[in-house]
């Protein structure tokens, strides 16, 4: 009785998760999880928006999305991040398979960054690949 009361509270408030493919929600922290697929419609739909490579500089410099810039999702901490000032610019976050995308969508949202689409890793990537 007192897990289904403490989930009904927890529904109410609305301090649910919602699962992939969606908006990732914990409390005030927000981004969105889109297919690579959806992220190549929005790469090419949208004009101003930053593509965000969060692994190792030694894996951005191996091969990386033409126009990424490279941040290492170790390096994103509780402050702003110079390379990004504006924090309402959509900011479409990558790694090598998705797992420290998603670390790195959190961890930017927590700090204030408002418009985050994390689109999982270059290893499905099909397009063209910069060294």
């Amino acid at each position: 009785m007192r897990k289904i009361l403490t989930f009904s509270i927890l529904m109410i408030l609305g301090f649910s998760m919602i699962g992939c493919g969606k908006e990732e929600e914990r409390m005030d922290v927000t981004y969105k999880t889109i297919s690579m697929e959806e992220a190549v419609e929005l790469m090419e739909q949208e004009n101003d928006y930053i593509i965000l490579d969060v692994r190792t500089v030694e894996e951005y410099e191996s091969g990386h999305i033409p126009g990424a810039i490279c941040v290492p999702n170790e390096e994103i901490g509780s402050e702003s991040i110079p390379e990004l000032p504006d924090k309402e610019k959509l900011i479409m976050v990558y790694c090598r398979s998705g797992n420290r995308s998603k670390q790195a969508a959190e961890k930017l949202a927590k700090i204030g960054y408002s418009n985050i689409v994390e689109f999982g890793g270059i290893r499905d990537w099909k397009g063209e690949i910069t060294k």
